[in-house]
């Protein structure tokens, strides 16, 4: 079924791999304006999907994830123009030795060949992994979810149009219209046509596509991200902090799902962050110690500790130690994103050495692990694992590597 998209971006991906800097960027300025352009017919189909989402009972934050304005559209076309004034990943020499037999060898970066991506109802996907993998040389096949199939179809058919305009293959970006399950099982089972495949969603999807795919797989993690706060953290800080990681926008893996907090604060602190989080009626699930300085708030279980909500809910664990914290945060986390509040800087040394995520902060908000924030332009996902990239992945992590030798006879 996915065959001859296969053909297509195999052929695609050797004109990518000699496209100049100017051609690739060219063709993200073009997508951009086509975009911007074609707004209207995006988010016409964009509205059916909604609709289809919301009969289908899609709660409030895949709802979120799902919805296109004309200012989100505008974000994605400037994530585009981001894109194209970043340096170009490929052809970058790495390392350069001359052997004492006079072979002169350097090691390049180079695109992976084609990228295959597999997610759920995010449209904005679409548009920027297309153009992440265009400018780093990649073709790229998109299997997006049934949820924004007629948002996924007009943007990618937008964007197919404007690389055309430019010169480059229409192919360089393909969508696999059919959502059922055999297109996502097949993906994952092109191997020696695809030579990547990136799962972003949810956990479900990306346990699956790990279990079963084939192909060679990046995983991009599901995020329950932790805030523990220290017995010497600045509590209107914490409240603030833990405000916009929890309430900015539920929808994504940045956002904070779980809190620990040290006994020795905890009945100074737990009220005030609740107070702030009670503006955005945010359930609060805590353990009996968390309860008894807020007897309103619910009882969690240990499931909760180790649960993505996406939603208006968020754990409480109290702990006795800076040990205890790091303990129960790296038993429970999923390797995202995890902070420490503290005003000692010992303290928070040892926890950003200790906790075993992709992104650990001190002092700030989990929102920060993104692409854009990080400085890489528009990003593929957040890898949580540790071969090959790892936390927000940009140009630099849609490249490998190869060796250019350049001899004059020699023999071996």
């Amino acid at each position: 079924m996915l065959e001859q998209l296969g053909i297509n971006a195999k052929k695609a991906a050797g004109v990518l791999t000699t496209a100049s800097t100017n051609q690739k960027n060219k063709a993200l300025e073009e997508i951009a304006l086509a975009l911007i352009e074609n707004a209207d017919e995006i988010i016409e189909q964009n509205k059916i999907d909604l609709e289809n989402g919301r009969k289908a009972g899609l709660n409030d934050g895949l709802l979120d994830r799902l919805m296109l304005d004309k200012d989100r559209i505008k974000s994605i076309a400037d994530g585009c123009i981001q894109v194209s004034r970043l340096d170009d990943p490929c052809g970058k020499v790495l390392e350069e030795i001359t052997r004492p037999n006079g072979l002169k060898i350097q090691k390049i970066s180079c695109p992976m060949g084609v990228i295959g991506i597999i997610y759920e109802a995010r449209p904005n996907v679409t548009a920027d992994a297309a153009a992440l993998c265009l400018k780093s040389g990649n073709a790229v096949i998109l299997r997006g979810g049934k949820e924004a199939i007629n948002s996924n179809i007009a943007i990618a058919e937008t964007m197919r149009s404007a690389v055309e305009r430019t010169g480059l293959p229409k192919d360089a970006i393909q969508l696999v219209t059919d959502t059922s399950r055999d297109s996502s099982t097949e993906l994952m089972k092109m191997k020696g046509t695809l030579d990547c495949l990136i799962p972003r969603g949810g956990k479900a999807l990306i346990q699956a596509v790990v279990e079963n795919s084939t192909v060679p797989v990046i995983e991009t993690g599901s995020g329950n991200c932790h805030i523990y706060v220290d017995d010497e953290a600045d509590i209107n800080m914490a409240a603030e902090i833990i405000f916009n990681a929890k309430t900015q926008r539920i929808s994504v893996c940045n956002a904070c799902e779980s809190l620990v907090i040290h006994s020795g604060i905890i009945d100074r602190a737990l009220p005030v962050i609740k107070a702030r989080l009670d503006e955005k009626n945010v359930i609060i699930k805590g353990d009996e110690r968390a309860r008894a300085v807020c007897p309103d708030i619910e009882t969690a279980t240990e499931l909760d500790y180790a649960t993505e909500y996406l939603d208006y809910i968020i754990s409480v664990k109290t702990v006795d130690s800076l040990d205890e914290a790091i303990e129960h945060i790296n038993k429970n986390s999923t390797g995202h994103s995890e902070t420490i509040i503290t005003e000692n800087a010992q303290k928070a040394k040892i926890f950003m050495s200790r906790i075993d995520s992709s992104s650990v902060y001190h002092n700030a908000s989990t929102r920060f692990t993104d692409g854009g924030e990080f400085g890489l332009g528009a990003e593929i996902g957040i890898s949580t694992q540790k071969l090959h990239a790892r936390g927000p992945m940009g140009l630099a992590q849609l490249t490998t590597t190869k060796y250019l030798i350049f001899g004059n006879g020699q023999v071996r």
